[in-house]
């Protein structure tokens, strides 16, 4: 890299990522949100619950070429963590590849993760865990068979329990399983999804249900909030909190009292907000800087990259974006709207 120091918008801050790029609200962002698809083979009703996304044009989607030279970049200028996620990231070919020409930028970067809904997981596990991957979060809405095809379109609920094998018997630890968790849909497994996640040694995340889906049909009375969440589990396996301060994190975590395996995250993005602590930023798969899962506005990296533009250019950018950060979200504003683009087209 050509100087040590550079001239940003908010600062000094070095070239060798030992500071972070910062948003004028002075929070450091050290996490990176990569979807590397739009494409998804679940039809969650919750996220894409009808029909084919209206698909971004081949051409369109960032090479992985294109991928890695924006991820050095970010790294650079302080990235310390990238997640792929999706759409459903392992439908695109390859991914093991790129995972192995990310893991180059360690020891920067800190942490490479995936985010999958684990159905062809077991298929790419051992080659994604030698390629350099760390970390691995599944998804698992329903422990019951008929459910679990009635909320995500497919008759997967065994795929997704062997994907979660073929994480631990790997060495993925902690094995993060994600559970969006809506009223009067799969609401009454929370004791259940406790119990797997004591019998299987496993981190069950319960997640708010958010205003991303395609239809538009989400409604605060279907939201079970992070609080009764917790409460509930807590009747049947009570819980510890692990930690008095959430930091940077997304989730609450709980461990069970009783000193059982497993743990218990509580993600509430909607009644307990972590915005004022956000360390994130997104790029979707077709190029596109997002400051805020529910941002109004898209930032034209694609565009940028494929002008020609050097690595100094792409900075300047890239730093322009992120202090232009939101404060907040604004879902429980009265004029909040919802945005336009799903969590499939955004990237989990």
């Amino acid at each position: 890299m050509p100087r040590l120091w550079r001239l940003t918008l908010t600062g000094l801050k070095r070239y060798d990522g030992t500071m972070a790029l910062s948003d004028k609200y002075g929070r450091e962002i050290r996490d990176l949100r990569l979807s590397l698809t739009d494409r998804c083979n679940f039809r969650c009703f919750y996220c894409l619950p009808t029909g084919k996304p209206a698909l971004a044009r081949k051409e369109t989607i960032l090479t992985f070429e294109e991928i890695f030279r924006v991820s050095s970049i970010f790294v650079s200028l302080g990235i310390e963590k990238i997640r792929l996620t999706g759409g459903e990231p392992l439908i695109r070919r390859d991914v093991p590849l790129l995972v192995e020409k990310l893991a180059t930028l360690k020891p920067q970067l800190k942490d490479i993760a995936l985010t999958t809904n684990g159905y062809d997981f077991p298929r790419f596990a051992e080659a994604l865990k030698q390629a350099g991957l760390d970390r691995v979060t599944l998804s698992l809405d329903s422990l019951r068979r008929e459910r679990f095809k009635e909320i995500t379109g497919v008759d997967a609920l065994d795929r997704a329990l062997a994907a979660i094998d073929a994480a631990k018997s790997l060495g993925f630890e902690p094995v993060k399983v994600n559970a969006v968790i809506v009223r009067g849909r799969n609401d009454d497994e929370l004791a259940d999804f406790a119990r797997f996640a004591r019998e299987r040694d496993v981190t069950m995340r319960f997640i708010e249900f958010m205003p991303l889906d395609s239809e538009q049909s989400w409604t605060r009375e279907a939201m079970v909030s992070g609080a009764e969440m917790r409460d509930r589990i807590s009747e049947v396996f009570p819980l510890e909190l692990k930690e008095t301060k959430r930091g940077a994190g997304t989730s609450w975590k709980y461990a069970f009292a009783d000193g059982a395996p497993g743990g218990i995250g509580i993600i509430a993005p909607v009644t307990d907000m972590f915005c004022g602590q956000c360390s994130r930023v997104r790029l979707t798969a077709d190029g596109q800087i997002r400051t805020c899962l529910f941002s109004e506005r898209e930032h034209d990296l694609r565009s940028l990259l494929r002008s020609g533009a050097d690595d100094e250019q792409i900075v300047a950018f890239i730093e322009s974006c992120v202090y232009q950060k939101e404060a907040s979200h604004r879902i429980n504003d009265p004029d909040f709207v919802q945005p336009l683009r799903t969590m499939s087209f955004i990237g989990g």
